[in-house]
Formats: C-alpha cells, structure tokens, sequence
C-alpha cells in the first residue's frame, strides 16, 4: 500500500481528521515530518483536511539547529504554508528545572506546539511519528517494565495531537521523499548511542531484524497495538468494578473483596494498581508493590503491606487502604464523593447542587463567569484540559487534605484555608472539591484552584468546571468564597 494511502487509512481508522479540520504540521526538518508536511499538503488539496499551517521549535542544542530551521522555513514557503517558529535554550531549561534534556526539550517542543495550535486556531497538531518510532517505544518501555497501559505505546490521537504517520514504516517514507527529491535534514545526534532510543534503534533493532525476524518493526508495532485495545477494554472494566467495590473513607479507601469474587485476575489488578495510585498521593506505584498487594487477597497470605504513601491491610473480608499507621474501615456518615465525566455533570446531594465538566476551546478564559474563573474563586473554573485525563471525581474534604493556592511559596491544609475564609463548620463538609484519578486536589469549589492546574499559556488544552444549584434558590445552603 502506498504511503499516501496508508495514511489515509489512519486518518480514517482512527478519525484523526475530515474535510474542515485545521491542523498544523509539526515539523522538525527530518524525513518523517518533512514527508508529513508534504503528505499534509496534499490531503489539503485533495479536501480530506485544512493545513492551516507549519510549526517548528528551535531547541538550539545543536550547531546545525539553525540550518534546520532554514530547511523548514524553506518548505513552508515552496508550499506556502504559514510558518510559526519559536527558539528556546532547553539546556538552561534542563538545568534549571533538574530534568533531563530530552524531557525538557519535549516540554518545551509541545508548549510552543500549543501556542502554534492557538495562533492558527486549529483543532490539532499532527506529529511525525512512525510504525519505526512506535516498534522503539514499545522495546524501551518492555525493557524498563509496562504493563498493557504503557506498552500500548504512542496513541494515534493523545488530546490535540493526532499521528498519521503510525502505520507507515519509516523505510518506506524516505523512499517516497527521494521518489520527489523532497529535501530534508539529517539529525546527527540520531547516531548518539548513549540516548536509549537511539540504542534501541542501531543496535537491538537491527539485531532483531538479522537474527531474529525481518519484518521486526511491524511485529512490536502490532504488539503495540493488541496491548493499547486490552488496556482500553480493561479500562473500561475497571471503572465498572471499581464503582462497585471501592469506597472512599476519612483516610483512604475500602476495597470490598466480597465483591471481588469471579473478578479476573488482570482486572483485580488493575482495579487495585489504580485504588492504590490514588492512596499514593501522587508517588509511583509499581509492578512489584501491586503484586505485594495481590498477596494480600489470598486467605492464607499476609494480612498486611506497605507500599509508596500508604498501606493495606485485610480486615475480614476487606482490603484497607489508609495513609496513616493504623488502618480504618469505618467512614464517616457525612463523607460523599462522586465520579465526574469528561463532558458531563453531577448530582451532589449532599450540597445540593450540580458540578459539571465539559471541555472548552482554546481562549475560554474569557467566557461567562469572568476573570476570576482563571483562579476558580467563583462557581466556575478554567483548568488545564491536559492534566485531567480520564475520570475525575467531586468530594468533600478529607483529614490532611492539602492544596497549593496560585501566588502561595506551599501547600496550604484545607483546614487553615477554611479558618481563614470563616467558613462555618457546619458548611466545611459541604465544600464540593474535584480531584483527579490520584486524589490530586483541583479545585476547592469557589475558593481557588491547585496552582499545578492553573492555565497559565492560552495554547494549554482547557476544562470548564462549574457548580450551580440544583434548586433556583440556595440561599444559605453552601458558602462560595
């Protein structure tokens, strides 16, 4: 199948796009994203998509970074496709921020990535990437430890950016750049053996292929694909069970392992690795800690285990997941907490209102509910769209509960918050607070949002929170600061 045409079939598979869709090309100056361009190009023409543009960031770790920025503002013209291109000094960046160069040169890539999408008002930045890059990822994670979740590898649509290139091999699309004498760079820390993926690619991969089995690539990259559907199906499982047998208590959780029975085992895992990343408050929860708890569910295992910011224990036919030293499967009568999709709304009876969720476009700060909504000090929140995937959830506070204000050098307890703002006791139950998939606070319903959710760069992904009564007059009942 011809390169155009399997990307044409992505598109397709996966509705990355369809006739009226702006998109913007990330282009780098190499053979994939000089061949996206062009194959972008030509879909423009055709009316499968509007190529609204070309993005291009400068890292300046290389001499020749600039001469790539020539080649790519070069193709933009012969194409006459609008160009942003933005530089920034990613080695300060790295030092600054104590994070590796390649880390802080992909934050600093997908930001100007955003500001791109924003400038030409697009519905999507594609990315370069191929069934090659896919095949590494799939190696890399394989070799560090995943499970389906992260050797499901590179989705073709993650948020804003979509990757038509994922099914095409990379041998194949230089052959149908040189096939036009389309000119493109060679980036010569490709050849930089010390960079995992660069390991993965010169060494192992080329092994594999001579030693093992020549079509190499599309076997791993298909892997990838198999290990991406399971994830999503146990997902979707998950959240079913989860609903059913996981309660929240004043310091952490209660697995019902009665109702556990006949559960799988892949499920029982998934459902307790992500139980316990809430528990964690943040910390990683690996491999070795979930088998350790899995443990706990046999009648004659250990009765008891630590793992990263918690700890389980099975009291009769239960499994206790608390933060403190001492385990408590008793939650307190007024405690609520409530799952929130993403677009969607719920009922909170206990407040007598209704929290919704729905995603917004690029700019909405300056939608209805005003200036303040930036900081969520009101009944509605603007949020960064990005860093809450999947299924949020609305509760009330918790012992130890702690945020970080916007403007604040720290974490600040829920508790001296609420002093602070002379919010009566009786109400300080009542708050409505929505949190993430690991009980990660965003925002404290009319008194601020967590700083690390604050949108801070109008190219960020957006969410819309708001809260408003479920009766027309709720005088009294709640208190928004």
């Amino acid at each position: 199948m011809m390169v155009l045409d399997r990307v044409r079939r992505t598109i397709a598979d996966y509705r990355l796009a369809e006739p009226g869709t702006r998109v913007v090309a990330a282009v780098s100056g190499g053979s994939d994203s000089i061949a996206l361009l062009h194959i972008l190009h030509r879909l423009d023409a055709a009316g499968d998509l509007n190529l609204v543009g070309l993005v291009h960031f400068n890292h300046q770790l290389r001499d020749a970074a600039d001469a790539d920025e020539r080649v790519v503002r070069e193709a933009a013209e012969r194409l006459a496709v609008p160009v942003f291109v933005e530089r920034g000094d990613v080695r300060a960046r790295a030092a600054r921020e104590k994070r590796s160069l390649e880390d802080a040169a992909r934050a600093a890539r997908y930001e100007c990535f955003g500001r791109a999408r924003a400038q030409f008002e697009a519905d999507a930045i594609a990315v370069g990437h191929t069934r090659d890059d896919q095949a590494e990822t799939f190696l890399l994670r394989l070799i560090r430890g995943a499970g389906s979740r992260g050797l499901g590898g590179m989705y073709p649509r993650n948020g804003h950016v979509i990757r038509p290139l994922l099914d095409c091999v990379r041998d194949d699309v230089r052959a149908w750049l040189r096939e036009r004498a389309i000119v493109f760079v060679e980036d010569e820390t490709n050849t930089d053996v010390s960079i995992p993926r660069n390991r993965v690619r010169a060494d192992l991969i080329p092994l594999l292929k001579a030693r093992f089995n020549p079509a190499i690539v599309d076997v791993l990259a298909g892997e990838a694909d198999l290990a991406r559907e399971a994830w999503e199906m146990l997902e979707a499982s998950a959240n079913e069970i989860e609903g059913r047998i996981v309660k929240p208590t004043t310091n952490g959780f209660v697995i019902d392992l009665s109702g556990a029975d006949g559960v799988a085992p892949a499920l029982r895992r998934v459902v307790l690795w992500r139980t316990m990343s809430r528990a964690a408050n943040g910390r990683p929860v690996g491999f070795e800690h979930v088998a350790a708890a899995m443990r706990l569910l046999d009648a004659d295992g250990p009765r008891r285990c630590d793992a990263p910011g918690h700890r389980l224990e099975r009291i009769g036919p239960t499994l206790v997941l608390t933060g403190g030293p001492r385990a408590s499967h008793e939650a307190s009568s007024n405690l609520f907490r409530y799952p929130l999709s993403i677009p969607g709304e719920v009922e909170l009876a206990e407040a007598d209102c209704v929290m919704s969720a729905e995603l917004a476009p690029v700019g909405s700060q300056a939608q209805p509910g005003g200036p303040g909504a930036i900081h969520g000090r009101g009944d509605v929140a603007i949020v960064r769209g990005d860093l809450c995937r999947g299924m949020l959830a609305v509760r009330n506070r918790r012992p130890g509960d702690r945020f970080h204000p916007p403007g604040l050098s720290g974490r600040k307890k829920l508790q001296d918050l609420f002093v602070d703002q002379k919010v009566r006791r009786n109400d300080r139950d009542r708050v409505p607070i929505v949190v993430d998939e690991a009980d990660r606070i965003v925002w404290v319903a009319g008194f601020g949002i967590d700083e690390a959710f604050q949108v801070t760069d109008p190219g960020q992904a957006v969410l819309t929170l708001r809260l408003r009564p479920k009766r027309p007059d709720l005088s009294g009942t709640i208190i928004l600061g």
